[in-house]
């Protein structure tokens, strides 16, 4: 699946998974803030976003690692990388 298109086509939900200080700095708009170290509390809540989630960070490192933890699960999900990244195919 091709992630640029998924953003552009506004398909799943975006989630980014900085500290609330950084996403409170900036953000995709319409996307969700899970911190990485929330991801196993709210897994619920993960669970019931629509898919697949467009997972985002500050690199892509972060996202990375929540991408590993969701695909675990069984959770359909993609690594976006960098928010900004993400915030420039959401345009």
């Amino acid at each position: 699946m091709n992630i640029e298109n998924l953003i552009k086509e506004n398909k799943g939900t975006i989630v980014d998974v900085r500290s609330a200080g950084e996403f409170m700095g900036g953000n995709v708009s319409e996307s969700i803030n899970i911190p990485l170290q929330e991801i196993e509390t709210r897994l619920d809540e993960l669970k019931s976003l629509e898919k697949p989630l467009i997972l985002c960070c500050a690199s892509g490192n972060r996202s990375g690692m929540a991408q590993q933890m969701l695909s675990s699960q069984g959770i359909e999900c993609y690594n976006g990388g960098g928010w900004m990244d993400v915030n420039y195919y959401k345009n």
